[in-house]
């Protein structure tokens, strides 16, 4: 079962999100893809209203570092 994600669950939506689009390198996805991605997961259960270019940025910024590690 699916955990139950919220949009300030940045970490847990980028697992999803790992899971979900394994081989994303994210050169190419627009914050809007990102957004359509996020509300798409299986679990996800927050207000598409609530997102901003913010919360969309910072899980952008999360995915890259957990995909590329220092």
């Amino acid at each position: 079962m699916a955990r139950t994600l919220y949009w300030d669950a940045i970490y847990e939506i980028v697992l999803a999100l790992k899971q979900a689009h394994p081989h994303e390198t994210l050169e190419a996805l627009s914050l809007g893809e990102l957004f359509q991605w996020v509300v798409a997961l299986p679990g996800f259960a927050d207000d598409p209203e609530l997102a901003n270019d913010e919360i969309l940025a910072a899980i952008y910024q999360e995915w890259f570092e957990e995909i590329n590690p220092l």
